[in-house]
């Protein structure tokens, strides 16, 4: 079995997380590279990027401010998923926001995304609030956080 590598990427990986974004989120709500390369200027942002081999299989997106980190997304190829990139990229993310000073991180989830919610309460997030019709296609967001 190929070992996972996790590593950072900086804006010149804009396309790679677009293309990535898009086949693990195909039905839902896909961000493209034009958004990636302004989330990834700012200030404050960590792109890591988990590989099997050569092969990009996920990423994590963070952004923190003073003391406070926000998972922006967190996207697996459902061919990697159930194999812990997942649970290894939300602790690389976590890891990265703690070097930066967050004491607590945020993300919001569909409500619908029974794995992804498996996944957060297995590492520690808790429920923080509710979005009603938060996304595109009408779906509930819940708000996660966790203490760092």
């Amino acid at each position: 079995m190929t070992i996972p590598c996790i590593a950072a990427a900086g804006p010149e990986a804009a396309d790679l997380l677009a293309a990535l974004h898009a086949k693990a989120f195909e039905d839902g709500e896909v961000w493209n590279e034009t958004a990636f390369t302004a989330l990834l200027a700012g200030a404050g942002m960590d792109a890591l990027v988990a590989r099997l081999g050569e092969a990009p299989a996920g990423f994590v997106l963070m952004r923190t401010i003073a003391d406070e980190a926000e998972m922006l997304t967190l996207a697996v190829l459902a061919s990697a998923r159930r194999s812990g990139i997942g649970r290894m990229l939300v602790e690389a993310g976590l890891d990265a926001a703690r070097r930066r000073g967050a004491v607590r991180a945020f993300l919001e989830v569909s409500t619908g995304n029974a794995g992804a919610l498996a996944l957060y309460r297995s590492t520690g997030w808790d429920a923080a609030g509710h979005r009603t019709r938060y996304y595109r296609d009408g779906s509930d967001a819940l708000v996660l956080s966790r203490a760092l």
